[in-house]
């Protein structure tokens, strides 16, 4: 075999493997997932409750030598939301630079900004740098499984896209800090999180509380993902809204014993190595903190999946799209889903972008529509930051994120 023919036949069987995987988890989801909460008893599970649990301030915050405070905060829609807050450095002396609000993306929480040594994490720099840093963490993670009237249990719990995570969870969490500090916010986000934020600020949201935003790995435009087989994936099965409709409404990636031994069988009979599965759905991360604590795995809801699906299938940044012209009607007013339009966001805000030439999931080419999009931004309002060897958890999770990242990214606060 010719070194051309090998090296197409590897890149072929990696992106097979990536959207193999992708399916082998829904698959498992909609196997194992929970239907209703009439089925049986296998089915329940039981969600803590932030008084009944050591959470994120005693488990990773407190253990370092920081304070930390919890906090609760309830959307328009009933979901009761966790925020931690880092009053002070680990010298113990209080804040004295605004509040910075920060948001995880997809499959996690806010343990994101911590699970690095202080010295690597982002929320422990921003303390130790005398910010007064914030903590988010959006509907169905771990720490923000309430709500006013229903339980993770029922189906209608996880009736929410990144739609809502945009327009109630963002707002909620901007103003509840806001209101407690009584002064403007920086915001800083990665993967989903900037997704949510981009959405706000294209819609006139947040921003008259907010002094900047900074955005890591921006999610905006997806149909130029590099992986043609996940694209494939996407548009025939993850979009595919039967799953929705029978009621597998929350998508676990923690499927167990029987997702795992699945994925290897689909390894060995590729002949590849699948002992760092993020690696291939993220790219290959240069720089992770190998004995760094890991972060947990959060559960979302199907219909965001399914949202995110629609964005690589159709390459725009829309509303959930309920595929019937009489349901988009009756959510819309108009057949289609409405568009979130970036050239809207206010050229005068204040933005600091930076993506990574390996990642998978911002990846370079739709990174670079959304540049585009931006290109009337005023010049001393706009910083981006490329790193060609950066992937995606590469910007929360390198050793070397805050000389290559979070410097940067201090910088621009300190002048906004």
């Amino acid at each position: 075999m010719s070194a051309d023919k090998g090296n197409t036949y590897t890149l072929l069987m990696f992106n097979t493997a990536v959207s193999l995987f992708s399916i082998v988890l829904l698959c498992i989801t909609a196997a194992q997932g929970r239907k209703t909460l009439h089925l049986n008893n296998e089915w329940l599970t039981s969600f803590p409750d932030i008084n009944d649990i050591d959470g994120i301030c005693k488990t990773l915050v407190e253990t370092q030598g920081y304070s930390c405070e919890e906090h609760q905060v309830t959307t328009e829609d009933g979901y009761i939301l966790s925020l931690q807050r880092m009053p002070a450095g680990r010298s113990g002396e209080k804040a004295d630079k605004p509040p910075v609000l920060l948001q995880h993306g997809i499959f996690s929480d806010a343990s994101t900004w911590l699970v690095n040594s202080p010295d690597e994490s982002l929320g422990f720099i921003l303390a130790d740098n005398e910010y007064d840093v914030w903590l988010a963490n959006v509907r169905g993670t771990k720490y923000s499984s309430g709500h006013t009237s229903l339980i993770p249990n029922d189906t209608a719990y996880w009736d929410w896209s990144w739609d809502e995570l945009a327009s109630n969870d963002l707002p909620a969490f901007v103003q509840y800090v806001y209101n407690y500090t009584g002064q403007r916010i920086h915001h800083a986000s990665h993967s989903l999180g900037t997704l949510m934020a981009l959405a706000a600020f294209s819609q006139g949201q947040v921003l008259s509380m907010l002094r900047s935003a900074s955005l890591l790995c921006p999610i905006a435009y997806m149909n130029q993902i590099p992986s043609i087989p996940t694209k494939l994936a996407a548009d025939t099965f993850i979009a595919n809204q039967d799953l929705y409709w029978l009621g597998i409404r929350e998508f676990n990636p923690n499927g167990g014993g029987a997702a795992s031994k699945f994925v290897e069988y689909i390894c060995n009979k590729l002949k590849l190595n699948c002992s760092n599965l993020v690696s291939l759905v993220t790219g290959p991360n240069c720089c992770l903190n190998s004995s760094s604590t890991d972060s947990s795995i959060e559960p979302t809801a199907t219909k965001n999946l399914i949202h995110l699906s629609q964005m690589i299938r159709t390459g725009k940044i829309a509303k959930y799209d309920y595929c019937g012209q009489g349901q988009n009607m009756q959510h819309y007013g108009q057949p289609v889903p409405p568009l979130y339009d970036m050239t809207a966001i206010p050229n005068e805000f204040p933005l600091f972008l930076s993506y990574g030439g390996q990642d998978y999931l911002s990846d370079v080419k739709d990174v670079q529509v959304l540049i585009n999009d931006l290109k009337d931004h005023d010049r001393n309002k706009l910083v981006v930051l490329f790193k060609e060897d950066y992937a995606h958890l590469d910007f929360v999770r390198a050793v070397n994120a805050k000389q290559m990242i979070y410097d940067p990214m201090i910088s621009f606060f300190n002048v906004n």
